[in-house]
């Protein structure tokens, strides 16, 4: 999989494709080649562009923090939040969901992504447009030296040996599976944000995060910390990606 979530790829590519650059088969291709079946109410995308949309915004929600993504139905919402990322138009309002799945007998197992269509309400275009890059980077780095200083007060390393080589390994992964008009200032933010939410919701799932001898309340300390940190990074990787969107569609200079 690539390490920008779906609904990240799906926003770039479907804002591009509203360009005219090309159709939303072709969009939907070079989002997610790395998934071997995408289904759902992807017609909905047509209908969207149709009724003159032309940015598809992204939001990455979780439970308990759906500030980002526009106001729905409980089911919406709650569906949003289990998926970790949603996609949504602003003017007319409306949201898509992915499901992602794993299918086929063992050793020959593919992905799929199944996209599921609900009402939303519209999202005032301003509220978009105040997006700033650089707030959203200052916000990320503060957010960052205030988990590193607890980090420190909890005590030691915040993951083990094999998780820190697995986090190198990740810093030194390019971004993927994106469209060539994604503003590059954007993209950088995107990375960043993208690498750091990655480790941390990895980390933050091990059984074992390399911390010998220490009590079962420090433990769980740290796992609340990268939780925390995941949801900082998160949120600056659906702001950027919206800055880069809004970008794509014309609305704002790169």
């Amino acid at each position: 999989m690539s390490e920008l979530p779906a609904s990240v790829r799906l926003a770039l590519w479907v804002t591009a494709s509203w360009r005219g650059d090309l159709g939303t088969t072709d969009a939907l291709a070079r989002a997610f080649p790395d998934l071997d079946h995408v289904a759902g109410d992807l017609a909905r995308l047509d209908v969207w562009r149709d009724l003159g949309e032309r940015a598809l915004f992204v939001a990455l929600p979780r439970p308990g923090d759906i500030s980002r993504m526009p106001r729905g139905s409980a089911e919406a919402t709650a569906h949003a939040a289990d998926a970790g990322e949603c996609v949504f138009v602003a003017g007319i309002g409306g949201v898509l969901v992915p499901t992602l799945s794993e299918f086929g007998p063992e050793g020959d197992v593919g992905v799929r992504a199944d996209w599921t269509a609900y009402e939303a309400d519209p999202v005032p275009r301003h509220r978009m447009e105040m997006l700033d890059l650089r707030e959203i980077e200052r916000e990320l780095m503060t957010r960052l030296r205030e988990h590193t200083a607890r980090f420190e007060e909890v005590g030691g390393h915040p993951w083990g040996d094999e998780a820190r080589a697995e986090a190198r390994a990740d810093l030194d992964t390019a971004l993927w599976g994106i469209p060539p008009e994604t503003s590059g200032r954007a993209l950088r933010l995107m990375s960043l944000a993208a690498n750091l939410s990655r480790v941390a919701h990895r980390n933050a799932t091990r059984t074992s995060l390399g911390s010998g001898g220490l009590d079962a309340a420090t433990t769980a300390n740290r796992t609340r910390l990268l939780r925390d940190l995941a949801a900082d990074a998160d949120a600056a990787l659906a702001d950027a990606t919206n800055v880069a969107v809004m970008s794509i569609a014309g609305w704002r200079p790169a």
